[in-house]
């Protein structure tokens, strides 16, 4: 569900949340093992056998969880980011600030090339993140496109696949296709997802196992860097209109907080700001104690 509400937000990452609860490498070996074995045993009728090949009960847990927050949790994200985003953005940061401290205590031995891979992951998402929304087609065509585009940010640490939904400027379709329960929209974009999923996951995990520490530190560059994108203080330099007729952020450019009431003229609520970074960071230290304890069990 941790996963699922990360994805719902432009900026954050599921895959973030998977590294932190130590199910990552679990979770690319579960995908990656629909292959064609799998497909052999689901040809065969061979149930029992498919599902203990691919980890079923983990897949179809992980799942559940992770679509029953989506479908729960997209109109609360919607409503805290157009009315308190603030605190929903101070929570973030908290919240991927101490994902990075946590992941990079993998690495046992430092060396110039994590540290170049660790700045070239920071670069990148900060980049990536500083890109502007476009205007593109809304055929089903490209809505699997942006199915397989978007579906590999959400296993990748700090790169969101909700943001390049936004850069692709599929986001509000797809969060209204959902609220508004358009399945064909769902369908043609899940499925995007699942052939992105496939092909990427394989690639991730042989990184992690031939390159582990370099991997790493991609991965927490990238969410690093990926503050660029959720930073609480924002000015808006201009404005795009949705698809439901309303008014929305098209472009903006991040201020510091002493200068936030001055240029835009609100208060920059900086105690609900540290709270909320607070309880970002505490809430990812529970995650993190809970998964090695179970991991212990």
């Amino acid at each position: 569900m941790s996963m699922g509400a990360a994805d719902v937000v432009p900026g954050v990452s599921g895959g973030s949340i998977a590294l932190i609860a130590g199910i990552y490498q679990k979770l690319l070996d579960s995908i990656k093992s629909i292959d064609k074995t799998a497909l052999g045993l689901l040809f065969k009728f061979e149930i029992k056998s498919l599902w203990d090949h691919i980890n079923g009960s983990f897949l179809f847990t992980l799942l559940a969880g992770i679509l029953t927050s989506i479908f729960s949790l997209s109109k609360v994200i919607t409503y805290l980011m157009d009315h308190h985003p603030i605190p929903l953005w101070s929570f973030f940061c908290g919240l991927i600030i101490i994902s990075a401290v946590i992941i990079l205590r993998d690495i046992k031995r430092w060396n110039f090339g994590v540290v170049l891979s660790l700045l070239i992951g920071t670069v990148a998402a900060y980049w990536i993140t500083g890109l502007p929304p476009t205007t593109t087609p809304d055929a089903l065509w490209f809505t699997f496109l942006a199915g397989a585009i978007a579906i590999c940010a959400m296993i990748l640490p700090g790169i969101s696949g909700s943001f390049l939904l936004l850069v692709m400027g599929q986001y509000e379709r797809i969060l209204g296709a959902v609220t508004d329960k358009n399945f064909l929209i769902i369908v043609v974009f899940g499925s995007g997802c699942v052939v992105g999923l496939l092909s990427f996951s394989r690639l991730i995990s042989w990184l992690l196992r031939h390159y582990h520490a370099v991997t790493i530190g991609v991965l927490s560059g990238f969410m690093l860097g990926s503050l660029n994108k959720i930073w609480p203080w924002k000015e808006i330099l201009s404005y795009r209109m949705s698809s439901s007729g309303e008014q929305k952020p098209f472009l903006t450019e991040n201020i510091m907080p002493q200068h936030y009431l001055e240029v835009t003229g609100q208060e920059p609520l900086m105690l609900y700001a540290i709270l909320a970074f607070l309880f970002g960071i505490l809430l990812v230290l529970g995650i993190e104690r809970t998964a090695a304890y179970l991991q212990r069990r």
